[in-house]
Protein backbone atom coordinates (compact mmCIF):
# COMPACT_ATOMS: atom_id res chain seq x y z
CA UNK A 1 0.00 0.00 0.00
CA UNK A 2 1.07 3.16 -0.79
CA UNK A 3 2.56 5.55 1.60
CA UNK A 4 1.44 9.67 2.17
CA UNK A 5 5.10 11.53 1.67
CA UNK A 6 5.85 14.95 2.52
CA UNK A 7 7.40 17.55 0.43
CA UNK A 8 7.62 21.69 0.91
CA UNK A 9 5.68 21.94 -1.93
CA UNK A 10 1.88 21.83 -1.41
CA UNK A 11 0.53 18.65 -1.29
CA UNK A 12 -0.58 16.75 -4.09
CA UNK A 13 -3.94 14.20 -3.94
CA UNK A 14 -3.66 10.79 -5.48
CA UNK A 15 -6.19 7.91 -5.81
CA UNK A 16 -7.57 5.15 -7.49
CA UNK A 17 -7.81 1.18 -8.39
CA UNK A 18 -4.77 1.07 -6.33
CA UNK A 19 -5.26 3.28 -3.16
CA UNK A 20 -2.48 5.75 -3.85
CA UNK A 21 -2.29 9.60 -1.93
CA UNK A 22 1.46 10.68 -3.70
CA UNK A 23 2.75 14.54 -3.94
CA UNK A 24 4.32 15.79 -6.37
CA UNK A 25 3.40 16.77 -10.10
CA UNK A 26 2.48 15.28 -12.61
CA UNK A 27 4.18 13.04 -15.25
CA UNK A 28 7.08 14.60 -16.54
CA UNK A 29 6.40 14.72 -20.46
CA UNK A 30 4.03 11.71 -19.84
CA UNK A 31 7.34 9.29 -19.59
CA UNK A 32 6.61 5.84 -18.98
CA UNK A 33 8.11 4.85 -15.51
CA UNK A 34 10.00 1.83 -16.29
CA UNK A 35 10.69 0.74 -12.59
CA UNK A 36 10.14 -3.09 -12.05
CA UNK A 37 7.74 -3.87 -9.47
CA UNK A 38 8.23 -6.29 -7.06
CA UNK A 39 6.30 -9.44 -7.10
CA UNK A 40 4.95 -7.92 -3.97
CA UNK A 41 3.17 -5.14 -5.83
CA UNK A 42 2.19 -7.35 -8.20
CA UNK A 43 -1.44 -6.83 -6.98
CA UNK A 44 -2.81 -3.66 -5.76
CA UNK A 45 -4.54 -4.34 -2.53
CA UNK A 46 -7.61 -2.66 -2.06
CA UNK A 47 -8.91 -0.54 1.06
CA UNK A 48 -10.73 2.28 1.36
CA UNK A 49 -9.71 5.22 3.98
CA UNK A 50 -11.14 8.68 5.34
CA UNK A 51 -8.07 9.86 3.34
CA UNK A 52 -8.33 8.81 0.30
CA UNK A 53 -12.19 9.93 0.30
CA UNK A 54 -10.79 13.40 0.81
CA UNK A 55 -8.44 13.18 -2.03
CA UNK A 56 -11.65 11.86 -4.22
CA UNK A 57 -13.44 15.03 -3.71
CA UNK A 58 -10.34 17.13 -4.01
CA UNK A 59 -9.72 15.99 -7.68
CA UNK A 60 -13.46 15.96 -8.43
CA UNK A 61 -13.40 19.73 -6.73
CA UNK A 62 -10.31 20.75 -9.18
CA UNK A 63 -11.59 19.41 -12.65
CA UNK A 64 -15.34 21.28 -11.68
CA UNK A 65 -13.08 24.74 -10.84
CA UNK A 66 -11.38 24.27 -14.61
CA UNK A 67 -14.47 23.57 -16.25
CA UNK A 68 -16.38 26.50 -14.59
CA UNK A 69 -13.75 29.03 -15.37
CA UNK A 70 -14.28 28.18 -18.83
CA UNK A 71 -18.31 28.11 -18.39
CA UNK A 72 -18.91 31.10 -16.79
CA UNK A 73 -19.91 33.15 -20.14
CA UNK A 74 -22.43 30.31 -20.75
CA UNK A 75 -23.55 28.94 -17.15
CA UNK A 76 -26.76 27.89 -18.71
CA UNK A 77 -26.07 25.32 -21.45
CA UNK A 78 -27.85 21.82 -21.02
CA UNK A 79 -24.59 19.63 -20.09
CA UNK A 80 -21.73 20.79 -19.18
CA UNK A 81 -18.46 19.92 -21.24
CA UNK A 82 -15.61 18.36 -19.68
CA UNK A 83 -12.38 18.37 -22.06
CA UNK A 84 -9.75 15.57 -21.81
CA UNK A 85 -6.45 15.07 -23.51
CA UNK A 86 -5.10 11.37 -24.40
CA UNK A 87 -1.75 12.34 -26.15
CA UNK A 88 0.31 11.28 -23.73
CA UNK A 89 -1.50 7.88 -23.28
CA UNK A 90 -1.40 6.47 -26.70
CA UNK A 91 -1.18 2.72 -25.92
CA UNK A 92 -5.12 3.40 -24.18
CA UNK A 93 -6.53 5.32 -27.13
CA UNK A 94 -8.61 2.37 -27.17
CA UNK A 95 -9.96 1.95 -24.12
CA UNK A 96 -10.17 5.90 -23.14
CA UNK A 97 -12.66 6.48 -26.39
CA UNK A 98 -14.59 3.08 -24.99
CA UNK A 99 -14.47 5.02 -21.18
CA UNK A 100 -15.57 8.13 -23.07
CA UNK A 101 -18.74 6.22 -25.07
CA UNK A 102 -19.94 4.50 -21.66
CA UNK A 103 -19.71 7.29 -19.37
CA UNK A 104 -21.54 9.91 -22.60
CA UNK A 105 -24.52 7.12 -23.33
CA UNK A 106 -24.61 6.85 -19.36
CA UNK A 107 -25.25 10.43 -18.38
CA UNK A 108 -26.93 13.84 -19.77
CA UNK A 109 -25.55 16.17 -17.42
CA UNK A 110 -21.96 16.74 -18.45
CA UNK A 111 -20.19 15.16 -21.54
CA UNK A 112 -15.98 14.28 -21.97
CA UNK A 113 -14.69 15.55 -25.17
CA UNK A 114 -11.32 15.09 -26.33
CA UNK A 115 -9.96 19.02 -27.33
CA UNK A 116 -7.07 21.40 -26.68
CA UNK A 117 -7.21 23.76 -23.35
CA UNK A 118 -8.11 20.42 -21.47
CA UNK A 119 -9.31 20.31 -17.75
CA UNK A 120 -7.63 16.70 -17.34
CA UNK A 121 -4.85 14.40 -19.18
CA UNK A 122 -3.92 10.81 -19.38
CA UNK A 123 -0.84 9.43 -18.63
CA UNK A 124 0.54 5.76 -18.90
CA UNK A 125 3.46 4.04 -17.60
CA UNK A 126 4.44 1.69 -14.85
CA UNK A 127 3.83 2.50 -11.23
CA UNK A 128 3.65 0.26 -7.96
CA UNK A 129 0.79 2.04 -6.91
CA UNK A 130 -1.53 1.05 -9.73
CA UNK A 131 -3.91 3.06 -12.15
CA UNK A 132 -4.84 6.42 -9.89
CA UNK A 133 -6.28 9.94 -10.71
CA UNK A 134 -4.99 12.72 -9.31
CA UNK A 135 -4.26 16.72 -8.88
CA UNK A 136 -1.59 19.17 -8.16
CA UNK A 137 -3.62 21.14 -6.31
CA UNK A 138 -3.26 24.02 -8.81
CA UNK A 139 -6.18 22.87 -10.49
CA UNK A 140 -4.58 20.57 -13.14
CA UNK A 141 -5.81 16.89 -13.08
CA UNK A 142 -4.68 13.92 -14.61
CA UNK A 143 -5.65 10.00 -14.69
CA UNK A 144 -2.47 7.98 -14.96
CA UNK A 145 -2.67 4.45 -16.37
CA UNK A 146 -0.46 2.04 -14.88
CA UNK A 147 0.62 -1.12 -17.69
CA UNK A 148 0.63 -3.91 -15.05
CA UNK A 149 -2.55 -2.99 -13.60
CA UNK A 150 -4.51 -3.08 -17.22
CA UNK A 151 -2.65 -6.37 -18.26
CA UNK A 152 -4.20 -7.71 -14.64
CA UNK A 153 -7.62 -6.37 -14.98
CA UNK A 154 -10.31 -5.45 -17.32
CA UNK A 155 -8.16 -2.36 -19.03
CA UNK A 156 -11.55 -0.78 -20.44
CA UNK A 157 -13.06 -1.12 -16.57
CA UNK A 158 -9.86 0.53 -15.15
CA UNK A 159 -9.98 3.43 -17.13
CA UNK A 160 -13.66 4.06 -17.12
CA UNK A 161 -13.15 3.92 -13.26
CA UNK A 162 -10.45 6.02 -13.44
CA UNK A 163 -12.81 8.79 -15.21
CA UNK A 164 -15.41 7.97 -12.54
CA UNK A 165 -13.61 10.08 -9.92
CA UNK A 166 -12.89 12.96 -12.59
CA UNK A 167 -17.05 12.36 -12.47
CA UNK A 168 -16.92 12.59 -8.86
CA UNK A 169 -17.38 9.19 -7.89
CA UNK A 170 -15.46 7.87 -4.54
CA UNK A 171 -14.37 4.10 -4.47
CA UNK A 172 -16.36 1.59 -3.37
CA UNK A 173 -13.80 -1.54 -2.73
CA UNK A 174 -16.20 -3.35 -0.87
CA UNK A 175 -18.54 -3.46 -3.70
CA UNK A 176 -19.70 -6.03 -6.57
CA UNK A 177 -18.47 -6.21 -9.94
CA UNK A 178 -21.97 -4.66 -11.01
CA UNK A 179 -20.42 -1.21 -9.15
CA UNK A 180 -18.15 0.19 -11.46
CA UNK A 181 -16.43 2.05 -8.16
CA UNK A 182 -15.97 -1.05 -6.69
CA UNK A 183 -12.38 -1.60 -8.89
CA UNK A 184 -10.38 -4.20 -8.06
CA UNK A 185 -12.58 -5.37 -5.07
CA UNK A 186 -14.14 -8.14 -6.93
CA UNK A 187 -11.18 -9.49 -8.30
CA UNK A 188 -9.44 -9.52 -12.13
CA UNK A 189 -12.22 -12.02 -13.23
CA UNK A 190 -14.49 -8.96 -13.08
CA UNK A 191 -14.87 -7.33 -16.73
CA UNK A 192 -18.06 -4.82 -15.98
CA UNK A 193 -16.99 -1.73 -17.97
CA UNK A 194 -20.86 0.22 -17.31
CA UNK A 195 -21.45 2.79 -14.26
CA UNK A 196 -25.13 1.39 -12.38
CA UNK A 197 -28.19 2.93 -12.33
CA UNK A 198 -27.11 4.81 -8.66
CA UNK A 199 -23.59 5.67 -9.85
CA UNK A 200 -25.27 7.15 -13.11
CA UNK A 201 -27.55 9.30 -11.32
CA UNK A 202 -25.02 10.77 -8.75
CA UNK A 203 -22.87 11.60 -11.36
CA UNK A 204 -25.98 13.33 -13.42
CA UNK A 205 -27.04 15.39 -9.83
CA UNK A 206 -23.24 16.14 -9.45
CA UNK A 207 -23.28 18.03 -12.58
CA UNK A 208 -26.55 19.60 -12.05
CA UNK A 209 -26.09 21.49 -9.26
CA UNK A 210 -22.55 20.88 -7.93
CA UNK A 211 -21.66 22.79 -11.01
CA UNK A 212 -23.51 25.64 -10.22
CA UNK A 213 -21.77 26.14 -6.62
CA UNK A 214 -18.81 26.27 -8.76
CA UNK A 215 -19.94 29.51 -10.96
CA UNK A 216 -20.71 31.22 -7.43
CA UNK A 217 -17.32 30.16 -5.97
Amino acid sequence: MPRSKVLASALTTALGLGLAVSLGASPAAAAPDDRAVSPANAKVAYAGSAEEAKANQAFFDAVVKSVAKKRAAAPGAAAVTVVYSASNAPSFRTQIARSTQIWNSSVVNVRLVEGSNPDFHYYEGNDSRGSYASTDGHGSGYIFLDYRQNQQYDSTRVTAHETGHVLGLPDRYSGPCSELMSGGGPGTSCRNAQPNAQERARVDQLWRYGLASAFKG
